[in-house]
């Protein structure tokens, strides 16, 4: 693989051959690349996505179809800067100490010297991408888009900037929106608190498992219908450590059951909380400040960092009899999708996209089919995740980004938003303008991605064509990241949904199901198994048993499988043309025997059965079907039936041969194409009769080459070969030797089609000689038998086998097989071992009892042969 992989790359890439222009008679197929940050390198969830667009792509192309793949790269507002911003601190500099321009221009300088890693990556894998039209979500071009998109929506209203409730990364020290804070299930302590009612008549008990907020509560909240609180709803009580009376209310999104039925109620650290003060129009206290440090208004705590204001503050409780107690409690944390720190709710002014507006045409569009999700069940998921939209949070505290196209006159207070960046203030006619220090969100730009690489706005011959694209290929967790979205800013900004289908992959885990991560230290590098195997075999490693939607188990048997599959295609090429050297393409041949209207009956239903399942995007099906023909019916059966013929005497009979095979091997090579790219250019190259990259052939339709007749006789033969090869297995029959078959069918056709293959049956099996009858007079005396359909076979044994040897053997045999299984028995009526032994292994053992009674069974009738 390391010889082929990159030459032929390199060729096809230089020849042009994944380019699509705009051919305004073809029918456009397009695909856009989800587009993997600049920072990154690739990794198998890339891998997983490119093998999965590029197997559908190659096809689409070998159907004759206009098909274009757009890639791309994401400027990843968060990481690049963090990236940066890391290099400046190891020489002791911050951004601060550069200044705004010339941090923007060290980054730029580094996405120059990094950020094309991915792409070259991309080439190992074969990704036959129109690299001439690659694009980048801050080029010229997107970014004019962005800038437009943005303008478009705030005249509309659907844009704007207000305080509300957001969810703040105190190490990425910006916003991050709703969908990018990952909640997991963390093990930590519910505190129970004391509040005194003033009039020093009792105590309200609050549960909380963020102690250190309580010093910004501004009430106590109590369900309305709970009775246990009723008498105590307007009156107060004095929040603890700060001397401040707060009101009780109540409220109806108070869950009774959780704690004491009471709830603190922190307006300026929990969304929740922050609805309920709105319609209570209940104050904010800040406490906690971007930084995660106490503020001053959490008076002698100000300047601690939260998590060291939590010990104080459950320290200064407990002192004063407020801390009834504290219990483990299992809850869900929210941490930044990027660096994983804690995030930290706040009240902050920001921009937001109102998002209903939105998201009511996506949900017709999806209702009416004009978007399809495969599999299915994601279309309920995204209408059930519609219900519960909220606003989008897109201003960024970065520099690196796409800055927002606001400007702020310092003279008279003027907002102004443009597309292109004014001179002078439309209100007082001033210059003193300033342009909004944050940039958008990196999904804002990405959301435009098909059709802003496209040329939109411009109304482009390739937005014309391949808008909307076809297919949308992508994982299952952006699927609110980033498809949601990109519907919602197709329909509103061109009219129309961005992509008519929307294929779901699942994520890809270790060999145990663990999700893989740097901490784990489970991750695998992508490059060093294409290093190692072969690009083609992790390509098909990725691809066989993937189910859409399904996660999927990397282990590195399955990577050698994929290997040793490629291996059998190679020296089944090998085989193939060592006995192709007088190969005439148009030579006088005989007629087509019963294998070669088999394997070619075989190869039209594999073609059939390969294009529906890639149309339905089952490509693990695909993958499966050819693997099964290519491994089993092409080079187990028709190569070894073949030998008879390339290796006979008979010229006639052996150019048949040599004909079937290279049709064969030709359609094969096109069918395994998408999937095994490489190592079928390299064979197509040398098999005759071809001509020109094996990329852009036809692919193979098969038409009337169906052959039941034919598939039900090779059906028989292959039965019967089986048989006698599994007795000569059992019999330890030395390979070499020939052994005696009788073929005993009272039914006629069988008995034709023993006859019409008796030379396969005798080559295959070494049977020597063969006799087909109707009815045995008398069956011969100790032999082994089998059934094979309706036709009975008999091996006679006399003279192959040492009877009294080989009876020994298996007694032996059968006395250990049958103490293992009555251990078994044993331990399966056991009542104890039931009971306390894992479910796991007693169903293993279980299992292991009947894999020995069946082996007791067969050896017994062994035995029972050798009289």
């Amino acid at each position: 693989h390391r010889a082929v992989e990159k030459k032929w790359y390199r060729h096809w890439e230089e020849a042009g051959y994944f380019a699509a222009p705009v051919k305004r008679d073809a029918v456009p197929f397009s695909i856009v690349m989800p587009p993997p940050n600049v920072t990154g390198s690739l990794h198998l969830g890339h891998a997983l996505d490119e093998t999965l667009q590029d197997i559908l792509i190659r096809w689409r192309r070998m159907q004759g179809y206009n098909a274009l793949w757009l890639p791309g790269t994401d400027h990843a507002g968060i990481a690049t800067q963090a990236r940066v911003e890391e290099e400046l601190a190891r020489e002791g500099l911050t951004r601060h100490d550069l200044g705004r321009e010339a941090f923007l221009a060290r980054v730029w300088a580094w996405k120059e010297k990094y950020g094309n890693r991915i792409g070259e990556q991309l080439r190992l894998l074969g990704a036959s991408c129109d690299w001439q039209r690659e694009r980048f979500t801050m080029d010229e071009g997107c970014s004019r888009a962005v800038r437009e998109v943005f303008v478009r929506l705030y005249e509309k209203g659907l844009i704007y900037r207000g305080n509300y409730m957001i969810n703040w990364c105190p190490k990425c020290h910006t916003v991050i929106s709703d969908i990018e804070v990952e909640h997991e299930e963390e093990e930590g302590y519910l505190y129970h608190l004391l509040y005194p009612l003033t009039g020093g008549d009792g105590y309200l008990v609050v549960a909380t498992t963020r102690p250190e907020t309580m010093l910004g509560d501004t009430a106590v909240a109590v369900h309305p219908e709970d009775l246990r609180y009723r008498h105590l709803v307007g009156r107060r009580v004095l929040l603890p450590l700060m001397e401040r009376e707060i009101p009780v209310i109540a409220d109806a999104y108070v869950d009774p059951a959780f704690g004491s039925g009471a709830v603190k109620i922190t307006p300026a650290h929990d969304p929740n909380d922050f609805e309920i003060a709105a319609r209570h129009r209940l104050s904010q206290v800040e406490v906690i400040d971007k930084e995660a440090r106490m503020t001053q208004a959490a008076g002698a705590y100000a300047g601690l960092d939260r998590y060291a204001c939590r010990e104080a503050v459950l320290r200064d409780l407990a002192a004063q009899g407020l801390l009834l107690r504290q219990e483990p409690y299992r809850h869900s944390v929210g941490r930044c999708y990027r660096c994983g720190t804690v995030i930290e709710p706040l009240v902050s002014e920001q921009w937001f996209v109102r998002m209903r507006p939105l998201a009511e045409p996506a949900r017709q569009a999806v209702l009416e089919g004009r978007v399809e999700f495969v599999p299915e069940r994601f279309a309920k998921i995204f209408l059930n995740w519609l219900e519960e939209l909220r606003d989008w949070c897109i201003s960024r505290q970065l520099w690196w980004g796409h800055r927002i196209p606001v400007w702020y006159c310092r003279d008279c207070g003027e907002v102004i938003c443009r597309v292109a960046e004014p001179e002078t203030c439309p209100a007082c006619g001033h210059t003193h303008l300033e342009q909004d220090e944050d940039v958008l969100d990196t999904w804002f730009s990405s959301a435009l991605w098909p059709f802003s690489t496209l040329g939109w706005p411009e109304k482009t011959p390739e937005l014309a064509h391949f808008y909307p694209t076809s297919v949308l290929v992508t994982g299952r967790d952006i699927l609110f990241f980033w498809v949601a979205r990109m519907i919602f800013m197709g329909l509103e900004c061109m009219g129309e949904v961005p992509f008519r289908q929307v294929f779901i992959h699942g994520l890809v885990r270790d060999a145990e199901g663990r999700k893989m991560s740097k901490s784990l230290g489970n991750g695998v590098d992508p490059v060093e198994v294409i290093e190692q195997y072969g690009a083609d075999s992790l390509r098909f490693m990725l691809v066989t048993n993937n189910a859409p939607g399904n996660d999927l188990r990397f282990n590195w048997e399955r990577v050698e499988a994929a290997r040793n599959f490629a291996n059998k295609i190679w020296n089944a090429a090998r085989f193939a043309l060592i006995n192709l050297e007088d190969y005439e393409e148009n030579g006088a041949a005989a007629p087509e025997e019963l294998p070669d209207r088999w394997i070619l009956s075989r190869l039209a239903a594999v073609s059939t059965a390969v294009t529906a399942n890639l149309g339905a995007y089952q490509l693990g099906e695909a993958a499966r079907e050819l693997y099964e023909f290519t491994w089993s019916e092409f080079c187990d059966w028709y190569i070894e039936m073949a030998k008879l013929r390339l290796y006979g005497a008979d010229l006639t009979r052996r150019r048949t041969a040599q004909r079937v095979l290279v049709t064969v091997f030709r359609e094969l090579l096109k069918l395994l194409h998408p999937f095994l790219p490489f190592i079928t250019e390299e064979i197509w190259r040398y098999l005759p009769g071809t001509r020109g990259t094996i990329m852009l052939q036809p692919w193979p339709t098969e038409p009337g080459r169906d052959d039941p007749e034919a598939e039900e006789a090779m059906g028989l033969l292959m039965e019967v070969i089986r048989a006698i090869r599994n007795i000569r297995g059992e019999m330890r029959v030395p390979p070499q030797r020939n052994v005696p078959v009788y073929l005993v069918s009272g039914n006629a056709a069988a008995r034709e089609v023993l006859g019409v293959g008796e030379e396969l049956i005798r080559g295959l099996a070494q049977a020597q000689p063969v006799q087909i009858l109707s009815a045995l007079e008398a069956p011969p005396a100790q032999a082994a038998s089998a059934v094979a359909r309706e036709t009975q076979v008999l091996v006679p044994l006399a003279g192959l086998v040492d009877f009294a040897r080989e009876r020994e053997r298996l007694g032996k045999e059968l006395e250990a097989v049958s103490r293992e299984l009555a251990r078994s028995r044993q331990k399966l009526a056991n009542n104890d071992f039931l009971a306390r032994a894992p479910e796991e292994v007693v169903a293993r053992e279980r299992a292991r009892a009947e894999v020995l009674a069946r082996k007791e069974q067969a050896l017994r009738e062994r035995l029972a042969s050798l009289g």
